[in-house]
Formats: C-alpha cells, structure tokens, sequence
C-alpha cells in the first residue's frame, strides 16, 4: 500500500487522505505558490497504526468523554491515550515508506544547497494534519501538535507517533466536543516538510480580522522562526497593507526582545540583537510583496485565508494557509471625534433618540429628521405660540451615524421663556396631547392612516406614490410619538406623587415599597406574553408540533411557516391550525419595534427571536404569566387594604386619589408605545418593494440595499423610472450603486462600536447642568462597578448576556442577565428568561423598569457604558436596590 502522497499528488479535494494541512499545501504547491519542499503521510497510515496495535477501541473508550466533562478529565483521558500510542510499535510497511520518502526529501535538499546536516538527516518539520482541520466552518488551529527541526529517519518516525497521539490531547478532545464533531469520524494524516532558515516569519490575514475588511492585508512579522508567532510568544511588527494599492496604511513597530532560531536538532529562543529589536522587520517593499502573495492564494481558494510565511535571503516562502473563521462583517474604525455640524446648540440623546441605540441607516436619517421637525415645529407653534420656535432652531441630525436632538442657544431661550405657559396647556390637552388626546385623536388618526395606506398592495403601486405613502406614515409615526411623549410625563408625575406621598408620609418599617401597588395590570407588553404563552400551552397537547418547536431552530420554524411547509413529522392540519394562531399573534403585536429604523425588521417580518421565547414557554419553563400577574394583584389589593385602614379619612382620601392616578396613568404609557410601530410592517413592505424593482432595474444588488440609499438617490431613481416594474439598466455589470452600499455598511458598523457621549459639546459645565436629565450616566465609569439608576429590586448574581438586537436573541440563554443598549416592548418577550437587565439607557419610569417589576426581576438602568463594559459570559452581580452592576473579579 502507498502511505506516502508528494505535494504535488494531493489537493483541495483530498482532504480524507490528506488532512486540511497537507491538502492545502498540496493545493499551493500546485498552483506555483513559494512552499517548502514536502510530502503527506497519509490518515490510512494512522487507521493502519492504531488497528495493527489494537488500540483502535480503547482510543475511541477514552475519548468518549461525557458531556460537561471537566479539564482534569481531558488531561487524564489524553495521558491514557498517549501512552497507547508510545507504547505501539510502528508497522514496517509504514516505517519503510517513511524513511524512503525522508531520503528523497533529504538528498532533494541536498540538490538544492539547503544549509543542513548530511542528505541523510535533513532538517524538517514535522507537522499534524487532521480531517477536522484548517475548514472554513472550524480551524482546529493549534489544537494537534507540530515538532520542528528534527533530523534523522529514527526521530521523524517518533515524530510522526506523537503527532498522531496529539490527535487526542486535552484540548483538541475538548475542542471536539465543542464544535460537535464525533470522535470517530476524524483521523489524522502527517505532514513532512522542509525548514527554511528563516530570517523572519509570521502570519498574514488576507482581510483584516479586527474590522472584516477584505480591502486589507494584516501582516504580523517577527525576527528568527514563526513557530513562536503563531504560539504568541513574541513581539511582533504589525502591519496593515492595501494590497490592490501595494501600500502599507499603518504599522506598528515594536520592541523584539527575543526570537525563535535553530538549536541543534530542536528550535531555542535567543534574545535580539540590539540593533534589530526596533528595526522594522519588513520594509514597505517587502510588505506589499508579501500582502501580493496572500492576494493570490485568497483568490486561488475563493475565501480569505488565514497564512503562515517564512522569508529567508529575500525569497518568501508559504508554510500554511487555511481559511479565517469566525470573520466579521466589514467594517471601519469606530469613531472618536465627535465634531459637531451646528454651532451654538446643545446636542442630547433623548426622547425619541432613545429608541434609536444604533447608527441610523442612511435612508431613515434623511426622512426622520424633516418627519421629527415637522411634528415638534407643530406642537411647539400649538404649545408656545406662533414665531417662538423658528426654522432651524430644531433638528434630528446624526454625528458619526447616531442621532441627536439639536436645539440652538437662541431658541432655547425663546421656548424657556414660555415654558410654563406651554407645559399648562399641554396639560390640558391643548394640541391633543395627554392621555386623553392620545385615546380620542392621535391614536386612531395613525391607525386609520396605516388601514388606508395597506388597502392596496405595495405591487400595484407606482414607485412615486410609494415614496409618498412611506413619508406620510413615517410624518404620521413621528406626529403619534409627539403626543405619545406627552403622556410620558403625566405617567411620571402620578408615580412620583404616589412615591413621595407614600415614602415620606405613610410608608413604616417593614412596609413595601411604592412599586407593589403598581404592579398586576394588563398593558399591550403583557398582553402580548399572555398571548404568547396561551400559543405554546396548545402546542404543548400537541407532542409532535410541541417537538418541532423545541427542537427545529427558530430560524427553520419561521421558514416553515413562511412556506407554508409543516417541519418533517408534524401533521399537516395541526400545522396550519399552528400558523394561523401565531399569524393572528402577529398580526395583533407583530408591529412592536426593536429599533425605531426601519432598517431593522420587526416580528411581523421575521418572528424568529419571537419563537425563542415561543420554544422556552413550550418546553414547560417560565412562569405562568397570569399566576404571576394574579398574585402581583392579589398583593397590591391586600398591601392597598392594609395601609388604608390605618389611616385617617382625609390621608386615605389622598392615597386612593394619587394611588389612583398612578395606576390609571402607567399601563396607559406602555400601550401608547407598544403602538408606536403600527405603520413600520407595512412600511417596510413598500420599501422592499421599491427594493425590489430597483434590484431589478440594476441600482442595487438586493432589495435590502434600499435602507443604504440617500433620500436623492432614491428621488432620482424613481424620477428615471428606475422604480417602475420592468424597468433595467442595459450594459452595466455590477449594480450602479454596489460600491456605495458596501461602504456605507462597512461605515455604520464601525460606527456601532463608538462610545456615544449623550451631551453635545462635552464639557464639564454641561454635564453639570444637564446630566442628570440624561437617560444614561456618565461614560467615565472605571473599575468593577458600574454605577446606574435602581429601577427594579432585588439581587441576583449570573452569567452575563450582551444583546444589540434581535439577530442575537437566539443566543440568550435562561437564567442569564439581559445586558442591551436600551429594551422596547418588543423585547418583553425575553424578559421572561431572563434573571436581570441591564441596560445603557433608561430610567425608573422608562419601560425597562416597569416590564422588570412585572416579572420580578432587578434592573439596573441608564449606566452609560454596560455594553462596553460587560462581555458575554461575564459573570456579574446586579442590584436592583443600590443601583449597581459588580464584574466578577475573574473576568469570568
């Protein structure tokens, strides 16, 4: 049998025999990339290894490690192994392919001036190459064992038998487990190789793996060997390069106090010589070549690859390549200037804005800010009086993507003038506002505009008029938050005038706090969870369907559902009785926005992080939600009628009176805002319409790429009939818009990084004046514990879990602490597995607060930094009562 495969006779598709190493180094040699001479011992020398010696099964019996198995399981289960192996005696038929093969290779390089000892012991090495390895889905990078320098026939075979035992070390085992790979499905091939006497070595991604952007070449360079680059033992320059450019972009030199080099018949680590410690170990030159080299391969394997370099007499040579896993999405680097585009002004992040965590897509910052300035101008000219409020005293612009409410000095001073005045006759319902405004005039004025807008479909449209129905129901959205806004206060007012009443006048040792008496009615969130969880006790009869929710993931249910297509075993009646009881869900709480931006879907869209929670109520977890919300009632009513009989007639009077109003006002809060995204469903559906015929017509590559768009761009298009059906661009390739699109992305994800300052300009006398109305705290906030607002009681210690939005839904876990930027209704639904929240923005009457009370959970609100300071998987302890969030001092 041939063990033994030249590079040269292996490639890509060879992966079984070949290993992931062996066969992208086969690949690259033939191809005509710079790789050391080399040949692959194949994965049937290992079977026929482990078989010939009989411990096939035994192997298999200690990696068969339980799940949860602990680290000192591994270690002991990998020792065993070892052993197994060591004590084997290689077969000859292998042993003598191998020692034919490392001669071949020897007097290769022999003929080649290679710098070793005799033909017979030429330097190389010797390298593991598993059929689990170097894959775009896992690396394995690391995880089996490389041993370099070795010379000499005897010790290249014990090389190879401790690279195949490395196979089954601690942490390849554990890796394993992990990605959920079965053991017996993996073996390991050997790679033989030929050292260079490298000058310099290291790594080099073909994209930026910091960013994701493919339009750069990082390059980590070091003195002597790479073994200790990729081990992160060293130092290293890093260098970003342009490569379609040839342009270094940036670099960083640093200071190399030692490298790896040859030491007889292994490899030692020697300190720098000083005059090299600071030089930089490739010039620009050299950069730009190398950063060519990585181009090709990644267009040789059509994915950013992940590559090992060496550089010895000027002549670069590839050690390795495999793909990079776990690339991000492209993006730029996030923001820290914050310039301001209005002098005079203050800037805050409030209101409206708060609903807005993220950078605005483009097309939603252009139609928000006329849409916003329209409905304040409106209600301000109602409230204060013609000509106080001028053109450009107020404006939604957006710095570095994010939006800001923006008043100027000059106007502030007019509106400050007539505050009161105003604040009275909004009171009284003056531009119908208030709670009663809300009920008789805003609400059913939006609902009644979003039922003539969906009476025809988006398809039967012209694109002009759906341009014109989008800003009217956006105008229409903004008009409804306006008043919305206005109901805020009154809802803030009655709770505090109850707190204050209660705490100071009435409240004794062992009474409970304000918050009780508040708690156990029925508002559009807890409707919603009712709703929801009656869906999963009828699924719950049904065995079948109750299996599929749990375990087909949420994003196959949504396919299903969207297809009408019942997932395999679910019989097909009780299917459709399923969607048509989660589509009448939908259909009444499915326009509940996670995001104001309508770049962002909403579960009417796609109910996938609605099904979690969907899957968590079916698979029997959560608490009943009308138990709870009975006995949060059944405790108001009883706390209620013990503190009344206490008191006197007239403090009585009093209490029921702001008790009351306070009970009357909050639910009422929490139904306005459920409904601020009645019209973005339907909204969305008229913009990928659009989307759609623009794809059609060329402008864009997907009709999603219309959120990317430029207000003007859109106008133009459709002034050209590029929105129109059947319309096309003859002749251009590539959509005319592609490139803008990409950047754009790539802008707003790097902007998602940025700490936001919630005062604009940033100085110390404006925090002081306007800090505390923030809605989150200050940024600077070091060490362990992040001070925020005590908006729920109680504590709880747990594993942290940072959401930015719906896409990470999935990943939340019960039990573990909701940590996001802000919560809407639209969140509710996770609050129910969850243990905690924490967020950066928010108050003791925002909405995070008073869903938290519902479920009994602590909150911890408005930190300012809790997104840039919690990690997953961090453990931290929240107290709902000083208002605090401590970081686990072990980082984990």
């Amino acid at each position: 049998m041939t063990y033994i495969k030249d590079f040269s006779q292996v490639g890509r598709g060879d992966l079984d025999e070949a290993g992931g190493k062996g066969a992208n180094l086969g690949e690259l040699a033939r191809a005509g990339f710079p790789v050391p001479p080399g040949f692959v011992l194949t994965t049937a020398a290992y079977q026929d290894f482990v078989n010939a010696n009989g411990i096939a099964g035994r192997i298999l019996e200690l990696g068969a490690l339980p799940a949860g198995a602990s680290n000192d399981d591994y270690d002991a289960a990998a020792r065993q192994v070892r052993s197994l192996f060591t004590e084997s005696i290689m077969p000859e038929e292998i042993a003598g392919e191998l020692r034919a093969a490392y001669d071949r290779l020897s007097q290769q390089a022999t003929a080649a001036g290679n710098h070793s000892p005799p033909a017979t012991r030429a330097r190389v090495a010797v390298r593991s190459s598993a059929t689990a390895e170097d894959l775009v889905s896992a690396s394995f990078a690391g995880q089996q064992d490389t041993y370099l320098n070795i010379a000499g026939a005897d010790p290249v075979t014990g090389a190879v038998i401790d690279c195949w035992a490395s196979l089954w070390n601690a942490r390849a085992m554990a890796y394993r487990s992990r990605n959920g790979i079965d053991p017996a499905t993996v073996r390991l091939a050997v790679v033989i190789q030929l050292m260079v006497d490298a000058d310099s070595a290291g790594v080099l991604f073909t994209a930026n793996p910091a960013t994701g952007r493919r339009d750069q070449t990082l390059i980590s360079a070091a003195w002597g060997l790479g073994e200790s680059v990729v081990s992160g033992a060293v130092a290293t320059d890093d260098i970003v390069v342009d490569p379609a450019a040839g342009r270094v972009e940036h670099r960083r030199t640093a200071d190399k106090d030692v490298m790896t080099v040859y030491d007889g018949t292994a490899t030692a680590e020697q300190p720098v010589p000083e005059r090299k410690r600071r030089e930089p170990v490739l010039d620009d030159e050299a950069a730009a070549v190398l950063a060519r080299h990585g181009t090709a391969i990644a267009k040789h394997f059509g994915a950013p690859q992940d590559i090992e370099w060496a550089r010895a007499a000027g002549e670069f040579f590839i050690l390795q390549a495999r793909p990079i896993t776990a690339l991000p999405e492209p993006s730029a680097d996030a923001p820290t200037e914050w310039p301001l585009p209005y002098p005079k002004g203050l800037y805050f992040r409030a209101s409206i804005v708060e609903q807005l965590p993220d950078p605005l897509s483009p097309l939603f910052a252009d139609l928000i800010d006329s849409s916003v300035v329209k409905s304040l101008n409106a209600l301000m000219a109602e409230a204060f009086g013609k000509n106080v409020v001028r053109p450009g005293d107020i404006s939604l612009p957006t710095i570095n993507g994010y939006a800001y409410y923006y008043y100027n000095n000059a106007g502030m001073r007019r509106v400050l003038g007539k505050s009161l005045t105003a604040v009275r006759g909004l009171a009284q319902g003056k531009a119908h506002m208030g709670i009663k405004g809300w009920r008789e005039h805003s609400h059913p004025r939006y609902r009644g505009l979003v039922k003539f807008w969906a009476a025809k479909p988006p398809s039967d449209r012209p694109a002009a008029e759906l341009l014109e129905g989008i800003s009217a129901l956006l105008d229409a959205a903004a008009e409804y938050y306006t008043a919305v806004q206005s109901i805020i206060p009154a809802a803030a007012t009655s709770e505090i005038m109850f707190r204050g009443y209660y705490d100071k006048l009435l409240r004794r040792p062992g009474d409970p706090s304000a918050e009780i008496f508040l708690l156990g009615y029925d508002s559009e969130p807890i409707r919603a969870e009712k709703s929801l969880y009656d869906l999963a006790l009828w699924a719950r009869e049904r065995p079948q369907l109750a299996a599929a929710v749990i375990e087909v993931p949420a994003a196959g249910i949504a396919e299903s559902l969207g297809s009408a297509t019942p997932p395999v075993g679910v019989d097909g009646d009780q299917w459709g009785q399923f969607s048509s009881r989660f589509r009448r869900h939908l259909d009444r709480f499915g326009h509940a926005v996670y995001n104001l931006d309508f770049v962002n879907p909403v579960p009417a869209d796609d109910p996938s992080a609605l099904l979690e929670t969907l899957r968590y109520f079916v698979s029997g977890q959560g608490k009943d939600p009308y138990q709870r919300q009975q006995s949060s009632a059944d405790r108001r009513e009883e706390q209620t009628r013990q503190i009344a009989t206490r008191l006197g007639p007239r403090r009585r009077a009093v209490f029921h009176r702001l008790l009351r109003w306070a009970q009357q006002a909050a639910p009422v809060r929490e139904d306005a805002l459920a409904d601020v995204g009645l019209a973005w469903p339907l909204m969305r559906r008229m913009l990928l319409e659009l989307g759609k015929r623009l794809t059609d017509s060329g402008v864009i590559p997907d009709p999603s790429d219309i959120f990317w768009l430029r207000i003007n761009e859109l106008r133009t298009a459709i002034d050209f009939g590029l929105a129109d059906p059947g319309a096309a661009i003859t002749g251009t390739g590539r959509p005319v818009r592609a490139e803008a699109v990409e950047q754009r992305r790539m802008l707003w994800r790097g902007q998602r990084k940025a700490a936001v300052p919630q005062l604009l300009p940033e100085s110390r006398w404006i925090e002081r004046a306007f800090g505390s109305m923030m809605p989150a705290r200050s940024r600077q906030q070091p060490g362990d514990v992040i001070c925020g607002v005590a908006a729920s009681s109680g504590q709880v210690s747990a594993t942290a879990r940072l959401l930015h939005g719906p896409d990470d839904f999935a990943s939340m876990q019960p039990g573990e602490v909701l940590v996001a930027r802000m919560t809407t209704p639209a969140w509710t639904p996770l609050f129910a597995m969850a243990s905690g929240v924490v967020t950066d923005v928010g108050g003791p009457l925002s909405h995070s607060s008073i869903v938290a009370r519902e479920y009994g959970i602590p909150a911890v609100l408005g930190t300012g930094v809790a997104t840039q300071r919690v990690s997953n998987g961090r453990r931290v302890t929240v107290d709902g009562d000083a208002g605090t969030v401590t970081l686990d001092a072990s980082g984990a």
